[in-house]
């Protein structure tokens, strides 16, 4: 990717098979690439990845809908709560 140097990069589940050590790698790379004028979507299932990545946006996909818009906290929420109250509309 910093090859190509994208103004837009999507990233689809690029944490889905990665250790620990790779995930930090992957966390450092992206991490390094961002700047004002790149935007980044990364899309992801857990919060592990985003504990490298710092996002500056985070929404909750339903059924191709975002549903929900925070930042950061609002993906530890679900770590922690899981995406039930979500899928409830509450």
């Amino acid at each position: 990717m910093a090859l190509l140097d994208p103004k837009i990069a999507v990233l689809d589940e690029t944490d889905s098979g990665l250790d620990v050590d790779a995930l930090r790698i992957v966390g450092k790379g992206v991490t390094n690439l961002k700047s004002k004028d790149r935007g980044m979507l990364v899309i992801t299932h857990y919060q592990r990845l985003l504990d490298h990545i710092i996002p500056d946006f985070v929404h909750i996909m339903v059924k191709g809908k975002i549903i929900q818009s925070g930042g950061p906290d609002l993906a530890k929420l679900v770590e922690k709560e899981g995406y039930k109250s979500f899928l409830n509309g509450n």
